[in-house]
């Protein structure tokens, strides 16, 4: 009964969720900007206030944690020079990937956005769409430390 429920109403099918953080303009060339945004040690800075945990992966990733929030992992699944780095979760049960884009406005200012686009159910959706729409803007409003 109740996984016909489940299955009727569709709360294990994954549908794609996408959110970007506002554009941020940063006084920065894109170089220096490409360069800090790829580098994983550097995104404890970005941070919110609230993390917990934060630590570099042998293999060139990080591992967060926010209060509140389970343990993230991700790893650098692809960098297009000056333009784009990708972050991807390194933990198979959760498909999801961050990018950030880095647009140059002026040779001494960029445009910086980040996109964050998963598959979750219904139920997984309603619970992490706010935390993550504001842990992504927050990234964003941070990116001053640059």
């Amino acid at each position: 009964m109740l996984g016909e429920t489940i299955r009727r109403t569709g709360l294990l099918n994954k549908k794609p969720m996408t959110l970007n953080s506002e554009k941020k303009t940063v006084q920065k060339n894109q170089k220096i900007c490409y360069d800090f945004l790829s580098a994983p040690e550097n995104y404890e800075k970005l941070m919110p206030e609230s993390v917990e945990k934060f630590e570099l992966n042998p293999d060139g990733g990080f591992v967060f944690q926010l209060k509140g929030m389970p343990e993230i992992a991700l790893q650098k699944k692809e960098k297009h020079p000056l333009h784009r780095v990708v972050w991807e979760s390194a933990n198979d049960k959760f498909d999801f990937s961050l990018s950030v884009n880095i647009r140059e406005v002026a040779p001494d200012r960029s445009e910086i956005q980040f996109l964050f686009e998963g598959a979750f159910n219904a139920m997984m959706t309603m619970m992490i769409k706010k935390p993550l729409k504001k842990f992504i803007q927050t990234l964003s409003e941070n990116l001053d430390t640059i």
